[in-house]
Order: structure tokens, then sequence, then C-alpha cells
């Protein structure tokens, strides 16, 4: 199952965010989405690879991606890298990310246990009982 990321939650895709701390705990799968929020203008998303983005070497402009809305959907498993190709986000503000894109798909919510099943059964079978009872004692 497909899962849709963005980028920086709700700092979205901006300067001085800590991208590595952001993407340490998630796992990314084939078949998922980057989502990179911004205002159209102030930003841009390059993919590149592990020496661009050492370096922060900005590629020619006309391979930026620009919507301020930028979806990318990860294809293949492997490294990937991404930076902000204006002035000097990438080199002085770490506007920067790397991830591990996981081969296969996400694995499926856990399923729900005999227990929880049992306690909510339970709760609801005293609460029929709580009606019967009070319908009980109207009727009488």
């Amino acid at each position: 199952m497909a899962r849709e990321f963005w980028v920086g939650d709700g700092s979205g895709w901006t300067k001085d965010f800590d991208y590595q701390a952001w993407a340490k705990d998630k796992m990314f799968y084939v078949g998922d989405k980057l989502v990179f929020k911004y205002t159209e203008g102030d930003h841009n998303v390059f993919k590149v690879n592990g020496t661009v983005f050492k370096d922060c070497t900005i590629p020619p402009p006309n391979g930026a991606l620009t919507s301020g809305n930028d979806v990318i959907t990860l294809m293949t498993p492997g490294k990937k890298w991404y930076i902000c190709g204006i002035g000097n986000h990438c080199a002085e503000h770490n506007q920067k990310l790397a991830i591990t894109v996981m081969d296969g798909t996400a694995p499926a919510p856990a399923p729900e246990t005999d227990s929880a099943r049992g306690i909510l059964t339970s709760g609801y079978q005293i609460f029929l009982a709580a009606a019967g009872i009070f319908v009980a004692m109207i009727v009488a």
C-alpha cells in the first residue's frame, strides 16, 4: 500500500530545517510518493546524485521542479537525493534530503488483535444487557 510523505511535514520544503532528522525514522518503499510543498518561486527541487548532494552543486535550471507542490513517486529502490537549487539554500541552509527506498511495498497495517476484538465485543454485550434490563424495567 503506497503512502504519501509531505517532506518536512507542516514545515514543508524550506531553509534551515533538519530533513535528515525528519527522514530518519521513516521507511520509504517503491511506490510511495514524496510531496515537496513550498511557495512557488521561493524554492525548487532537484533530484541529484550523491556527489552533487554532498557538494551542493546546482544543476541547470531546466531540470528543476518548481510548482510548489511537487510530487515524486519513488520508482526504484536505493539511495535518493534531493536539493533546493535557489541561491545558497542547499550549501548554507541545509535544504537537502537523502533517503533510502526499500524494495517491495510498505507492510499492511497491523490486523486487529483478538484481545482488542474481545474487549469491544464484551463492551457491546454489557451495553446490550444493560439496555435489556432498562427495557424490562419499563415493561414491568
